[in-house]
């Protein structure tokens, strides 16, 4: 932790800050992973609308 004292002697605390670092760019398999889900997601949120629309 990096601190620092001004003239007052009131401390001022400052974080350490993380190394960055890049995203990679997702392989074939996480690709085809990412859609798979998002059908499912698709799916399940048309269901349900259906199904409240269907109970209302």
């Amino acid at each position: 932790m990096y601190t620092t004292v001004n003239e007052s002697g009131i401390l001022n605390n400052y974080a350490t800050e993380p190394k960055m670092y890049y995203a990679t760019y997702p392989n074939q398999e996480q690709q085809r992973q990412y859609a798979l889900q998002a059908a499912f997601a698709t799916l399940l949120v048309t269901t349900l609308v259906l199904v409240a629309l269907g109970i209302s």
